[in-house]
């Protein structure tokens, strides 16, 4: 019983996990320390208001790696989206609720999920350079053909999602109040599903074995090419959902205010623990590192640092995720012979 304990405890000592869940305790008792207004109701709100978007494309992102890709189209995806969906509506004179609008965001949004899905599942092309292109080619759709500018007034449904609250936390103290949105309901819901699909489904289980060997995961009977196209469809669906939410709550469409956040996600769910070469890594790790970038990104104010060491703070989160992923992966291989080393012993062996 005690082994068994001991196997498990050195299990959870290798992942990232539990140290990332240390971090975030550790900053958020920091802030409390220096601000004393880390814990206070209104704030808590206003982190998880702003963790609903990031935490969507972190959904998505983490799918990806996991599969042994990475994927930097998604904003761009969103975006486009977002944008031809709201506009639509406006022109169009729509006045019902945020469901139209929505339901277009992601038709549109899986049929670009597939297109970078075709590039990279059937013709096999390396996934970093399929979704840079498409996202030159996202951004100057928008830009050129689309002619995109930003719009002030979005259509009234979608105006009263963003507007709609679970509930209104106020400081007792400075009297400030947040809202916790409707949507962050829609995030829970497919944070559900997609960890039923996770732990509970044969597309599932395929996702983390195409990323840990995909040749393994051909000769065990894995679709590998169905499974990569469906990858991106979920991607561009819950991308064109986010953007959706974040149009709402901003209440005006601006085409290129998501175009960016690609770093910062990936940076998270790498943190989380998450391998850059796939294979390895959990949902919840994924969702903790990406609220550490949130909470590091927003609460900078409360530290008394000054909003333009933002970006400092985001590339050494991402230095240090990587480098973490990097050296995991070669602690992991360190002392596995290579078919190369097998060959210069046996080569040394004759001599």
């Amino acid at each position: 019983m005690e082994s068994r304990f001991k196997k498990k405890l050195k299990r959870l000592s290798r992942r990232n996990e539990p140290y990332i869940t240390l971090v975030l305790i550790g900053l958020a008792l920091l802030i409390q320390y220096r601000s004393g207004q880390f814990f206070t109701a209104n704030n808590l709100v206003s982190l998880a208001s702003a963790f609903i978007v990031p935490g969507l494309f972190a959904i998505g992102a983490y799918l990806v790696l996991v599969s042994g890709g990475i994927d930097v189209s998604f904003p761009a995806l969103a975006s486009l989206s977002v944008y031809i969906s709201t506009v639509f509506v406006i022109k169009t004179g729509y006045e019902g609720g945020a469901g139209l609008p929505l339901l277009i965001a992601i038709v549109l949004g899986a049929l670009l999920g597939a297109f970078n899905g075709l590039f990279v599942g059937v013709f096999k092309l390396p996934t970093l350079i399929v979704t840079l292109g498409t996202t030159y080619v996202f951004r100057g759709f928008m830009q050129g053909v689309l002619d995109s500018v930003q719009w002030a007034t979005i259509p009234q449904g979608m105006e009263d999602f963003g507007k709609a609250a679970l509930f209104t936390a106020q400081n007792p103290v400075t009297g400030l109040t947040a809202r916790m949105p409707i949507a962050f309901l829609v995030f829970l819901l497919i944070l559900f599903l997609v960890s039923l699909m996770i732990r509970f489904t044969m597309f599932g289980r395929s996702i983390y074995a195409i990323g840990g060997a995909e040749v393994s995961a051909i000769r065990a009977g894995y679709n590998v090419v169905r499974t990569k196209v469906l990858i991106y469809v979920i991607v561009g669906i819950i991308a064109s959902v986010a953007a959706v939410i974040r149009v709402s709550m901003m209440q005006q469409l601006h085409p290129t205010n998501m175009l960016g956040m690609e770093l910062r996600v990936i940076a998270g769910i790498v943190l989380g623990g998450i391998s850059i070469t796939g294979g390895k890594g959990s949902l919840f790790g994924a969702m903790v590192g990406t609220l550490l970038i949130v909470i590091v990104v927003n609460s900078m104010i409360l530290l008394g640092i000054p909003t333009s060491w933002r970006s400092v703070f985001t590339g050494a989160l991402i230095i240090i995720g990587t480098g973490i992923s990097a050296r995991q992966v070669t602690d992991r291989y360190r002392g596995k012979k290579t078919p190369f080393t097998k060959r210069r012993e046996s080569e040394e062996g004759a001599a």
